[in-house]
């Protein structure tokens, strides 16, 4: 395989705000850009954060200090940033890259030439190079993941946010008898706060496409949902004696980041971006 660095595979448009700017700053790039982090500078222009769409999700969240509490463009973005980023040389290699997003459990990394900032590189992108360099080099089954958390599509929602931080995953399969129902991840989650108007505390809330021919967009509490009211039916699924590269190609398409793994209609697995960049070599 010709050796290339990360300066030909990554993103080199970054889209960055000033740290003195409010959460509501970056959920607005976030939509008009249509990407799901935002790099946080200082006033010479280097990084000093990162914010993802996963960020503002968990760290805004009813239980907490008051600050949570405030309306979005009254909390410093510093509050829910994750400070010093970690970073990759442009000359380096996407097996470097990959290598340092899994031992540091990070979704991207910023790209620095030396003290500036030169672009960034996700995991989408090293989805992209394995896709493109490492066809016939690995099956599904040899990347793939065993241990699949699973829920059952009349378990709570509250069961099924349970399992997702406890395990610190952001997807689950629904299953019912070993046969997979649907799926879901954290893009099928966004979390609201209201005030209840009996006891006047915040109440968390949260907001769903409902998967029915109408697709209407519906609320309810937490406590009135199960796995089945938000799953995602249409589950693109892969055979484990598949190319790995083609399972890559399949989450490219399609734009997800985890395939279940089924073998004679029975799950026997799960197969994710992190799974597929820890076999670039």
């Amino acid at each position: 395989m010709v050796t290339v660095d990360i300066g030909s595979i990554m993103t080199d448009e970054v889209i960055v705000m000033d740290e003195t700017q409010q959460v509501a700053y970056a959920r607005n790039l976030m939509l008009r850009h249509g990407i799901s982090r935002v790099v946080v500078v200082d006033a010479d222009g280097k990084p000093v954060g990162i914010v993802t769409e996963t960020d503002i999700t968990r760290k805004l969240r009813v239980n907490g200090p008051d600050w949570r509490r405030r309306p979005i463009d009254k909390i410093s973005i510093r509050r829910v940033m994750t400070e010093n980023p970690v970073t990759v040389n442009v000359n380096d290699t996407p097996r470097d890259a990959a290598e340092l997003m899994l031992r540091k459990n990070v979704g991207s990394l910023l790209v620095m030439d030396g003290e500036e900032l030169a672009g960034i590189v996700t995991k989408k992108d090293l989805l992209r190079f394995f896709k493109d360099r490492c066809a016939g080099r690995w099956k599904v089954r040899d990347l793939m993941t065993e241990d699949v958390k699973t829920v059952t599509p009349n378990h709570t929602l509250s069961h099924v946010i349970g399992v997702m931080e406890e395990n610190n995953i952001s997807r689950v399969v629904v299953t019912d008898n070993g046969a997979v129902e649907g799926i879901i991840t954290s893009e099928n989650l966004s979390f609201a706060t209201f005030e209840d108007p009996e006891r006047g505390i915040p109440v968390e809330r949260v907001y769903f496409i409902s998967r029915t021919s109408e697709e209407k967009k519906r609320v309810r509490t937490i406590a009135m949902l199960t796995a089945g009211d938000i799953m995602t039916e249409d589950v693109i699924k892969v055979e484990p004696s598949v190319d790995a590269s083609s399972a890559a190609a399949m989450m490219l398409e399609n734009g997800i980041s985890g395939l279940p793994v089924v073998e004679d209609d029975e799950l026997v697995g799960i197969i994710t971006k992190t799974d597929i960049i820890s076999g670039i070599q």
